[in-house]
């Protein structure tokens, strides 16, 4: 009895009779029909299709078959992730005389994902179009202050409203939980075919592409300002003698991705969520990169040398002879079904608040219209370049996390060239704090040692906020001109 209650309240945690229902209605069935088919009764069937019965193991294993679908199909955080960015697009001002309450929101994501996605496309769309006509604008204006010209037909084939590549990529990083199976046996083989050793990999990737019939060479920091390419006439890869030994190392194994395993990369980036050739092509890259780490830190290696220092970035760094952020991007890597390490987030910014990289198996929420939360102390980082900074930070909801956060620099070296700093972020549930070095000597249970942070000003109803700079969604407007709180939208009775 208790375990049927405690799988009721699973089942209906997780939506899954909703999504059966869903799934159902896509194919043009009638619950006496798929009852049928499953052995089942069609009332006991609707009563799952409204989450009032658990979803057996067998009988998910039934529909799976049924569907032609994957157990994947049936997971609950794309629904979660659905909804979130769901009520994002829901707290623009657009909708200030349509109030929805996030339960309601919800509740579409998780009954009608079609039609919630439908609604989160046209809202995309919407936020484009907005965004190129104001930059259009702005640059028609100026140009005609200055030359009398007026030219935008570039922005307002932009406002449109193409889909953005990298936004796509992103989104098909997250449902594969950055995650490929594939490639991880790929950079295995090239590992054990190249018998790569920590400390001589370049000249061993170098010598078994050789072996391939292509040449590998060096080329002056002079010679233009490309980093890598590949020539296919003379079948020669070249690379920069500027870069840094941990960029040539992964730029040479990326370029051997593209090469080598051309159907792989193909195979993987024919998804639906990828609807255009360019977010087709920048997956490829994206794919052809996390080869690249999984060569340089192949699975068993960098896991067990993860948990045995405890997650120290730079000690890892200085194995593997990778970067700060290489790192970073390959413990978010480490997802394997049956040896996961911690579930990370990484974000990065630059200077200007622009993110751009980012992906959660925390269960953080990043915001996808909006800038991020300030308070994130990957913001923070910029204060003290090159130091990495913790913050436990709580979530409006209730959700913890660690986190920790530094700065990085880009540039080819050599005296006058430009750097770029930029601030990667890396994070993951306080539950799983006390494994990370970063968090020895901090009171994980101090409540005012944690920093009250958010997604975005409209989706955070903290109104006692110095850096608040739009009211909240949640929290009516109320001006008293007489009263000043620690920001213009304060709601903070003084």
């Amino acid at each position: 009895m208790g375990v049927g209650r405690s799988a009721g309240k699973a089942a209906k945690k997780n939506n899954l009779g909703s999504k059966v229902r869903a799934k159902r209605r896509a194919r043009g069935m009638t619950q006496a029909e798929l009852a049928r088919r499953l052995g089942i009764s069609a009332s006991y069937l609707n009563l799952i299709e409204h989450n009032q019965r658990p979803l057996r193991a067998e009988l998910l294993l039934s529909l799976a078959r049924e569907f032609g679908l994957g157990l994947d199909d049936f997971a609950s955080d794309d629904d979660h992730r659905l909804g979130a960015h769901l009520l994002e697009a829901f707290s623009d001002p657009l909708f200030e005389e349509h109030p929805l309450n996030s339960a309601e929101v919800r509740e579409l994501a998780s009954t009608s994902p079609a039609v919630a996605r439908a609604v989160l496309t046209l809202y995309e769309q919407y936020q484009r179009a907005r965004n190129s006509l104001a930059e259009l604008a702005e640059d028609s204006y100026a140009r005609q202050e200055i030359t009398g010209e007026v030219d935008g037909s570039e922005r307002l084939r932009q406002a449109t409203g193409e889909v953005l590549p990298s936004e796509e990529v992103n989104d098909f990083i997250q449902r594969h939980m950055n995650y490929f199976g594939a490639l991880e046996e790929a950079a295995q083989r090239l590992w054990e075919d190249a018998k790569l050793k920590r400390g001589a990999r370049f000249a061993a990737m170098a010598e078994w592409v050789e072996r391939q019939g292509i040449g590998v060479q060096l080329t002056s920091a002079g010679e233009g300002r490309l980093i890598r390419r590949y020539d296919r006439d003379l079948r020669r890869i070249s690379l920069s003698e500027a870069l840094p030994p941990s960029s040539r190392n992964f730029q040479l194994a990326a370029q051997i991705a593209l090469i080598f395993h051309t159907g792989l990369l193909d195979e993987l980036s024919e998804d639906d969520g990828l609807t255009t050739p360019s977010s087709r092509s920048l997956a490829r890259l994206v794919l052809a990169n996390y080869f690249a780490g999984a060569v340089l830190m192949p699975y068993g290696r960098i896991l067990d040398s993860a948990r045995s220092q405890r997650y120290d970035v730079e000690l890892l760094a200085n194995r593997f002879g990778t970067s700060f952020e290489q790192v970073c991007h390959r413990l978010t890597s480490l997802r394997r079904p049956d040896a996961e390490g911690v579930p990370f987030h990484m974000i990065r910014v630059d200077i200007a608040g622009n993110i751009s990289k980012r992906f959660s198996a925390s269960g953080i929420r990043f915001a996808r219209f909006s800038g991020a939360c300030p308070r994130w102390n990957v913001f923070r980082a910029f204060q003290t370049p090159g130091m990495p900074r913790v913050q436990v930070s709580t979530m409006p909801d209730g959700e913890r996390f660690f986190c920790i956060a530094r700065t990085v620099a880009h540039g080819r070296g050599g005296y006058g060239t430009p750097q770029t700093t930029l601030a990667v972020g890396l994070g993951c549930p306080l539950s799983h704090a006390s494994e990370l070095v970063y968090a020895d000597g901090m009171d994980l249970e101090d409540e005012d040692a944690m920093l009250p942070v958010g997604v975005t000003c409209r989706l955070c109803d903290r109104g006692d906020c110095e850096q608040r700079v739009l009211p909240s969604l949640r929290q009516p407007l109320r001006i008293r001109e007489d009263v000043r709180g620690v920001s213009m939208y304060s709601t903070t009775e003084v």
